[in-house]
């Protein structure tokens, strides 16, 4: 397999930290806190749910007809009506139930500082369910594959082409416009194709921003090793491609240190957050939001995970499993928001590869679908309603791209994304560089976020 100079570099780097589990590291430079005016900050919270998350459980009509119909047909994964929590969208009118794991985010929408978009997907441009069964549509690549509908949700490229993630990009646009030493792309959960971009340089670590090396505990011998392992990484080989790993290398090393020593100055946060990989990640997000001043910045895209959601069998207990996790995670971190005084200007937000089917299969789970919906939390997030249009819940019904219930989507990848990163500070000229099918589609930014 043959590697462009850019994933050489990439890989190069994780190679040499090979002692930290999937951890890469780059910068800008030296940092200088005094240069930037962090009272203009705003930062961006992905949330994936990776396996392709079944909303269709996540909210649920509550009407008396609306619930009988969903009963009906998701049989043996129906949530009973009662466990449900409900809620009244006022763009709708009619009442909905969350998922009854979801006591945090019923009470942040009640509040207003969650919302819902609508049955979103990788759409290159409208679709009707005509042009899709008559082969007349544009579509994803392998609509239905796991691996190429996360690419796709992660790079907005739905041709299997995408090199570059849509932070990435957007984080492109806003270095050129807001300057910064440090990255300002950081990934809790590993290394991602979300996280790359062209000019923007990322943290990318599934464990420990802060401890790149293992093997390091501060002894006498250890700071010699490492004061050696440093000395090495400045000798000039000759190799350009050598040479440039080795500045990469040296500089996480150098941004590890920085972001170490600022988070050691800082004091402990009091919101508590539940003992999970997603609390855990999220937990990190906050501590580094945190100590945003001293890293001079003004703009931040955390990338934070969790999985498990491909749930062909046993949904029930999964997802109950699976949405007390979210739920709490999210709901600790909007409070740590709150805590820090940054809640308006961190917004939240869920991906996922695709939605499921609406029609349960034998085992008591689902297959693989398209439209979605997805969650929006923060402080400038127009809270308690729902956006986007919401799908007929209907089998073979005016949504349903099959006989199963897979709702082709209303609201694109692109609009989603473009209208968080028109929040986040991208020019409007500049959106359709990031997002190459926006001028599909009549309304490219959306109303969710204030």
């Amino acid at each position: 397999m043959s590697w462009s100079r850019r994933e050489f570099l990439r890989r190069s780097c994780c190679t040499a930290a090979a002692g930290f589990a999937a951890a890469s590291f780059n910068r800008f430079g030296l940092m200088n806190a005094l240069a930037q005016n962090t009272q203009d900050y705003k930062a961006l919270v992905c949330i994936f749910l990776f396996g392709g998350n079944d909303s269709n459980n996540l909210v649920v009509p509550l009407d008396a007809s609306g619930y009988a119909s969903y009963q009906k047909i998701r049989a043996s994964i129906a949530l009973s009506q009662g466990s449900l929590l409900p809620i009244t969208p006022p763009s709708i009118g009619s009442p909905f139930g969350f998922h009854p794991r979801f006591t945090e985010l019923q009470s942040l929408f009640k509040n207003k500082q969650l919302a819902l978009l609508a049955n979103v997907g990788t759409l290159v441009a409208p679709t009707t369910k005509a042009q899709f069964q008559q082969g007349q549509a544009m579509l994803p690549q392998n609509l239905f594959s796991h691996a190429d509908q996360q690419a796709q949700m992660q790079t907005a490229s739905f041709d299997g082409s995408g090199e570059t993630g849509w932070a990435g990009r957007t984080a492109d646009k806003i270095q050129s416009i807001y300057g910064g030493n440090f990255p300002i792309i950081i990934s809790l959960a590993g290394t991602n194709i979300f996280c790359e971009g062209l000019v923007a340089r990322s943290i990318q670590s599934s464990g420990d921003p802060t401890q790149l090396l293992s093997g390091f505990s501060g002894s006498a011998e250890d700071n010699s090793r490492y004061a050696a392992l440093q000395s090495l990484l400045t000798f000039d080989t000759g190799a350009s491609l050598i040479q440039a790993a080795s500045t990469t290398t040296s500089n996480a090393l150098n941004d590890s240190k920085t972001l170490a020593d600022a988070l050691a100055a800082a004091p402990k946060l009091a919101t508590a957050f539940p003992n999970s990989s997603l609390g855990g990640q999220l937990k990190q997000v906050a501590q580094i939001i945190q100590v945003r001043a001293s890293l001079g910045q003004q703009r931040q895209i955390f990338f934070v995970s969790i999985d498990g959601f491909d749930t062909h069998s046993a949904q029930i207990a999964t997802q109950d499993s699976l949405y007390t996790n979210v739920s709490q995670a999210m709901g600790a971190f909007y409070n740590a928001t709150a805590e820090l005084g940054v809640a308006p200007q961190v917004t939240t937000f869920t991906l996922s590869d695709f939605g499921r089917t609406y029609l349960p299969d034998s085992n008591s789970g689902t297959d693989h679908a398209w439209g979605s919906h997805h969650l929006i939390m923060g402080g400038a997030v127009k809270g308690g309603d729902f956006y986007g249009t919401f799908p007929t819940l209907a089998l073979a019904g005016p949504d349903d791209a099959t006989d199963e219930g897979r709702w082709i989507p209303t609201t694109s990848l692109d609009q989603y994304a473009a209208t968080l990163a028109s929040w986040f500070g991208v020019p409007a000229a500049d959106l359709a560089t990031i997002f190459p099918n926006l001028g599909n589609f009549s309304n490219p930014v959306l109303s969710f976020l204030g």
